[in-house]
């Protein structure tokens, strides 16, 4: 009898990889094998009846242990975080390039037949983002190269492995470059969360102390778009299982809003206002960026369903439910 070849999602322990290991179980797979450099205690979502590995997959022989019997690899792991970490961790957000690198060489050496990488906005050309009325961002505006230094440099380079993998040994690859991504079930504090879990974090904790201020990064006016959790799971899995999408492809929302307004967001669901002190020398990124989604529209006819307040009411709640959990 055959042994089934596993679905493997790297970077499990993650936020997204949590998440899409999740719902790889409601549809039923029994071949997952999920795998993360953080003890299994650090996990963000653990699930039984799937195989967890702990591997620092930046090793080699790392990643041929995670992909041997593996049919087909999401690779979600990286050394990232928010602003503030890619900021101050260019090195290490650098180092991820061996990653990848090792991933597509043993996908190779065990003939994977599909192999998803997750990239990032921060591929995107910094002179096309310096508004904050900025035109949302189609895949061509990644060329010329002026990516975000270090994280989106690597993230760059890492597609073009991608496709040169594809094209001298046939690796059947699909690359998506992720807008931020939000939801419950991931870091809101610690320094590597992300703006919608900060915002929520403050807002929560201005809250239960009484103290109704607000810190914000940058002046407020630098404009995103970000998209659900669920929303990221189910297109990742069209993107990895199209049959036409064969370049880099936007994975975001088209909905654009201010940080002022994501603050707004925020505080209409807790009820509250808070006088908002503005930091301008901490860590704020390009002052525009939105994704442009006419191609995923043609190509797979996917586009978010859950609007940013929806999904902030969801992701309030839990923040506030585990910071209330843990005292």
């Amino acid at each position: 009898m055959s042994i089934p070849r596993k679905i493997v999602v790297c970077g499990a322990g993650g936020f997204i990889g949590g998440h899409l290991v999740a719902d790889l179980l409601q549809q039923g797979h029994t071949d997952v094998r999920a795998v993360d450099i953080k003890p299994l205690s650090e996990w963000f979502q653990k699930f039984d009846g799937v195989e967890n590995l702990v591997l620092d997959l930046q090793e080699k022989e790392a990643c041929e242990r995670a992909l041997a019997g593996g049919a087909q690899v999401y690779n979600l792991a990286a050394d990232m975080g928010g602003m503030g970490f890619i900021e101050n961790n260019k090195a290490l957000c650098m180092l991820t390039v061996l990653i990848n690198t090792h991933l597509l060489m043993a996908a190779r050496k065990y003939e994977t037949e599909r192999f998803f990488y997750s990239s990032s906005a921060c591929v995107y050309a910094a002179d096309k983002q310096v508004n904050p009325d900025v035109t949302a961002l189609k895949e061509a505006d990644a060329y010329p190269a002026m990516a975000e230094d270090g994280y989106g440099w690597e993230k760059l380079f890492s597609e073009r492995m991608c496709r040169h993998f594809t094209e001298d040994f046939g690796l059947v690859t699909r690359v998506a470059r992720y807008h931020n991504v939000y939801g419950p079930e991931g870091t809101y504090d610690g320094g590597r969360e992300k703006a919608p879990a900060a915002i929520c974090r403050k807002v929560i904790q201005a809250k239960l102390s009484g103290k109704l201020q607000i810190e914000i990064w940058g002046d407020g006016h630098q404009t995103r778009s970000f998209q659900y959790i669920d929303d990221c799971v189910l297109g990742t899995q069209k993107i990895m299982q199209s049959t036409n999408v064969t370049m880099p492809i936007n994975l975001g929302s088209s909905e654009m809003v201010t940080i002022n307004q994501l603050v707004d967001i925020v505080e209409g669901i807790a009820g509250i206002k808070l006088q908002r002190n503005y930091n301008l020398k901490a860590p704020k990124g390009v002052n525009g960026r939105n994704s442009d989604n006419a191609l995923i529209q043609k190509l797979l006819g996917w586009e978010p369903s859950i609007s940013l307040k929806s999904g902030l009411e969801k992701t309030y709640r839990w923040i506030y439910d585990d910071m209330a959990a843990k005292g």
